[in-house]
Parts: C-alpha cells; structure tokens; sequence
C-alpha cells in the first residue's frame, strides 16, 4: 500500500517557506508526494526557482492549472515527466497531464485535469479523461481536478468512482470539509485548500481584492505575509482502490 500525500496550491514566497521547511519532518511518513505548484512564482504560475525549492524539499510530482503559462520557464520545466499541466489543453499544447511513476515496486499515475466552469473553455476533461484510464499499466491513479465550481468538482469525483484511487479539487485555496471515500472505493475532497499565508484573500494581501470587489477596477494583487499554513490530504492507496482519506493541517508558530 502506498502512502500519498497531496499538498494544496503552493502561494509565493510564504507557501514555498512552509512548504520547504514543514515537509521535510514528515516525508519519510510517505511513498510519494504531490504538490500542486500552479500559484508558486509570486501567485502565478511556476518558475525554475520555485519548481527546484518544491523537488529539493521531497516532492515527487508538480501539478498545474490555470496559471501555466504565466512565467516563460515553464516551457522548460514541462519537458520534465514530473511537472504536469493539466492533460484537456487543447492537442499540441506542450507539456503532458499524466505520468506514471515506479514506487516501491507498485505503481503510481497521476493524472492533471481542468474544470471549464468559469474558467479556460478546455477540452472536456470528462470525456478526455476515459481515453487515458483505457491505457494499461496505470496501477493507482491520482487525479489533481483544478476547477472552480464545486459542482463540477463532485461530478467529476463521481464520475471517477471506482475507476481511480483519489481525486482532489484544487484552485479555490479553501479547504472543505467532505473528505471522504465514495460509495466504490475512490478517495476523495472537493478542495484541498492552499499552502500560503493564513491571514489573507487565497494568498494575496486583503487590499488588492477588496478593492477590486468594492471599486470595480483591475487591481495587481500581492502576495500576503504573515503565517503561512499548509494544507493537503493524505491518502493510502493499493490496487487503484483507496483504503484511508485524511485532511492534513500545519500552520507555521508565530
């Protein structure tokens, strides 16, 4: 049985901080880890630096989202097999969403989706997804949804029942609170919340959104400081078959 962890969006300099320093007293508690690193680079998208802090720190696999593209380095960083973006960009698209990793003699494949519900109209990930389940040799499957709408979140979870060992919403950065294993064995939770600073607006300093939301203008949002926490879900997964679903919570002493 394999030990999975799944760590929420990581925000800025504050969620890498925690990230880096908190993971490491843990990972050996864990066969793999997976952290979703779409929000590292000061809030949007991935970079070389941050993509290096999260490997060097003991995670196995980065996922995306919706902020992909928001730093040129990616395009160097998606030629590697353990940095994902989500699989339903359009054909072509560089980069891959699925890859299947060797773990202590079983194996792992963990598959980046995206939700359309307000957000990018990608190809359908419903549809999408069936054609990657039908190839051989997946053992588990893990599945980072990165959607908006809760409703799309939970049709997918269970869409997906039986056919995978987890899946797990991220891009909202609040966790919820409906972990659990639905009714044919596939773990699961509709978000599993940030990695960044406690005290703030999904990562960013309270005065950027309030003033977007109360003076209807576009406004640079910057990265909150303070306490970060970080928050994921700890899966124990065999036979693509979720045995045991868990939220996990560490938030950083003042």
């Amino acid at each position: 049985m394999l030990r999975v962890l799944f760590v929420g969006d990581v925000y800025g300099k504050p969620g890498r901080r925690v990230f880096k320093n908190h993971l490491p007293t843990l990972r050996d508690q864990f066969d793999f880890v997976i952290v979703n690193g779409e929000n590292a680079a000061g809030g949007f998208g991935l970079n070389k630096e941050s993509a290096r802090t999260l490997l060097d720190a003991g995670a196995d696999c980065i996922t995306l989202g919706n902020h992909t593209w928001d730093n040129r380095e990616v395009y160097d960083l998606l030629q590697e097999n353990h940095i994902l973006r989500p699989f339903n960009y359009p054909l072509g698209t560089p980069g891959h969403g699925m890859h299947t990793f060797d773990v202590k003699g079983e194996r792992i494949t963990v598959i980046n989706a995206m939700g359309r519900v307000w957000l990018d109209p990608l190809d359908d990930p419903f549809t999408g997804i069936n054609q990657l389940l039908a190839r051989e040799g997946l053992g588990s499957v893990f599945v980072d949804f990165h959607a908006e709408a809760t409703s799309e979140k939970t049709a997918f979870g269970f869409f997906l029942d039986g056919r995978v060992a987890g899946v797990v919403g991220t891009h909202t950065h609040i966790p919820t609170a409906d972990t659990r294993i639905l009714p044919k064995g596939t773990g699961y939770q509709t978000d599993a919340g940030m990695t960044g600073v406690l005290n703030s607006v999904i990562g960013a300093a309270p005065d950027g959104p309030i003033a977007k939301f109360v003076e209807k203008i576009p406004v640079r949002w910057s990265t909150a400081e303070g306490i970060a926490q970080l928050n994921g879900v700890v899966l124990h997964v065999e036979n693509n078959q979720c045995h045991h679903i868990e939220r996990y919570q560490y938030t950083e002493e003042q």
